[in-house]
């Protein structure tokens, strides 16, 4: 099946600051795929490159471009994975070859996937870190809302969780050091972890020096996320780690994130569905791997000054499942 391929670079400002222990910004910067089948059909995918991981705009054009040839003559989402290393430019194609299937064969995306029809998610709402009267003050503007992700850096976390606690004292929390913690604080800041509370804590220390992780107490269950991509992570988690964070843009698209959630939950981790910060068109296809988690994180649209249009529509933090118009 011949398709044409459209690629663009959209920005979507973001409504203040969104601020993690590396840093900040104002807007996001997405890529989106187009495959227009000659035979009839559109499908689109959204991404957003990471620094993190060496990505840049300009590099995730570039390797979109680097299988324009073979998607244009009909690569499926098979041969796609075989292209591409996991990471952002595969997952705006591989989202793109989903939505397209779904929309020329009439068969919705999530039952192609194997699910008989998509619940409605609760989404965890993100508070930048700052100081604590300022993450208290966001907490207490959140504070109806049943999940509250809270953003840490290191030095003062301890004063920043009991910010928000007293901020939002009805709402579970998850924390997310983004790497930003020690060895030498790591038990300290675990343990005011469990005394808010704390259901979850992403990525305490760096990727690759997480070894300790296996040889002490968790007081609260830690997840992985910079530390695993793809199913070839898994095993090297095993005793570090309680639960994983699957996102599109690292496991380059939908296809990979399915069989990285399945595959985690038969080791025994649980399964946690996250976003980087994208539009509705990004969050769309991870509410597939969102039925499968014991937490989700797709509140990217929630964090922009605007949308696209058509969008996934949120009652508060209730995300319905997306209309084949947005996605699948």
């Amino acid at each position: 099946m011949k398709r044409k391929l459209f690629v663009a670079v959209e920005t979507y400002p973001i409504s203040g600051r969104f601020v993690i222990s590396r840093g900040a910004k104002t807007e996001a910067v997405v890529v989106t795929a187009t495959l227009a089948a000659v035979a009839g059909g559109v499908g689109r995918g959204e991404c957003v490159p990471y620094s993190r991981y060496g990505e840049s705009v300009q590099s995730v054009v570039a390797a979109i471009e680097s299988a324009r040839g073979a998607l244009e003559a009909g690569a499926d989402r098979a041969a796609l994975q075989h292209l591409l290393p996991a990471g952002a430019a595969r997952n705006a194609l591989d989202c793109a070859l989903w939505d397209l299937e779904a929309k020329r064969s009439g068969v919705p995306a999530h039952a192609a996937a194997g699910f008989d029809a998509l619940a409605p998610l609760v989404t965890a709402y993100t508070i930048s870190v700052g100081a604590p009267g300022e993450m208290r003050a966001a907490a207490e503007k959140a504070a109806e809302r049943p999940l509250l992700k809270i953003k840490l850096a290191g030095e003062g976390d301890e004063a920043r969780l009991a910010a928000v606690r007293a901020g939002a004292p009805d709402s579970t929390l998850i924390v997310d050091a983004n790497e930003s913690w020690d060895e030498e604080t790591l038990a300290r800041r675990l343990a005011a972890c469990a005394d808010h509370g704390v259901a979850l804590v992403e990525q305490p220390l760096p990727a690759g020096r997480d070894d300790i992780l296996a040889a002490i107490p968790h007081p609260a269950p830690i997840c992985a996320d910079e530390s695993v991509h793809d199913r070839a992570s898994l095993a090297s988690l095993q005793g570090r780690y309680d639960a994983i964070n699957v996102k599109l843009d690292k496991t380059g698209g939908l296809t990979e994130a399915l069989a990285l959630a399945r595959a985690a939950q038969e080791m025994g981790f649980a399964v946690m569905a996250g976003c980087m910060v994208g539009t509705s068109l990004a969050m769309a296809p991870a509410v597939l791997v969102g039925q499968m988690a014991a937490f989700v994180d797709l509140d990217g649209p929630l964090l922009l000054a605007r949308d696209r249009v058509p969008g996934l529509c949120y009652d508060g933090s209730t995300l319905a499942p997306p209309l084949p118009a947005l996605w699948g």
